[in-house]
């Protein structure tokens, strides 16, 4: 259920139960006027989710579900354009990612919180925690993440050329569809790896949330996901942080990410899996949500 909202300020929470556990969502009206969705679920220390582009809070369904039968508060959150949440122009960089998490989370008064971000959600997540986290947070998680940078540059070498994301924004304006379509059959989730045959509920379920939201926000989005320069907010981290990341990820390739991540933070663990490609939440969730599990607990 989702609650109505008011002209202003934050909806009143639509509640239900199920077994013992507490079941919320609503929106939270943001100082700018757009209405971020969230689903808050269960009680104890709380965990929050930021999902990668241009999918939505549901693509956490897996790892929600798990921690919440392990005592964790768990909250999903669809940022600005994608999901349930406004379907606004402008506003679609990485700032505006984390402070829209961020009034979220003081919306709920969440304290001593952990923040998983997955992809682009791992770049609005590190984005939050240096600049809105202070006091509140006590780990970060960073799964197949962005950070520091993916666009090659004099700086960055390693990144990819421009002409992929150009190529990806061609792409959406010409078919948004097909060109989901493309990316979830095959590189996101290595279905494009002989023996590895598409799952049509994951790839229709992948195409379900890209297209819940809105082109002009994924299209924005590809700018903020590949050019924002995330390397002085993880410098800046010192809470405890778990790296992972798949080496056959053909999205997020891992020696400009989890590699680079990890030499950057002060206080961070590295884990890669092989063979695993970027959207391995979703078809290694059995591996990785006891590993996610464990750095949790510890």
């Amino acid at each position: 259920m989702v609650s109505s909202v008011p002209p202003a300020g934050a909806a009143a929470p639509a509640l239900s139960t199920q077994g013992d556990i507490s079941m919320t969502s609503g929106f939270v009206k943001t100082h700018d006027g757009v209405e971020i969705f969230y689903k808050d679920w269960g009680t104890g220390q709380p965990i929050v989710f930021h999902h990668g582009w241009p999918l939505s809070s549901d693509d956490w369904d897996t790892q929600m579900l798990f921690f919440v039968h392990q005592g964790y508060r768990v909250v999903g959150i669809d940022r600005r354009g994608h999901g349930r949440s406004s379907q606004v122009s402008e506003g679609h960089d990485m700032d505006h990612y984390a402070a829209d998490a961020a009034a979220v989370v003081e919306h709920l008064g969440l304290q001593k919180t952990i923040h998983i971000g997955h992809s682009t959600g791992g770049g609005e997540a590190t984005r939050y925690v240096a600049r809105h986290g202070k006091g509140r947070v006590a780990k970060l998680v960073l799964v197949a993440a962005v950070p520091p940078i993916m666009v090659k540059s004099p700086n960055n070498p390693e990144g990819l050329p421009i002409e992929v994301f150009d190529g990806f924004r061609k792409s959406l304006a010409a078919n948004r569809a097909q060109f989901y379509r493309e990316v979830a059959s095959k590189p996101f989730y290595g279905f494009n790896r002989p023996g590895s045959p598409p799952l049509d509920g994951v790839v229709d379920n992948w195409w379900r949330q890209g297209m819940m939201g809105g082109a002009k926000a994924h299209y924005d989005g590809i700018k903020a996901f590949s050019e924002t320069d995330l390397t002085e907010d993880l410098k800046s981290i010192d809470v405890p942080t778990l790296c992972v990341q798949g080496d056959d990820d053909q999205i997020v390739p891992y020696k400009g990410a989890a590699e680079l991540q990890v030499r950057l933070l002060k206080n961070a663990t590295l884990k890669l899996y092989p063979g695993f490609p970027h959207g391995m939440l979703t078809t290694y969730a059995d591996t990785i949500n006891p590993d996610l599990l464990a750095f949790v607990r510890s």
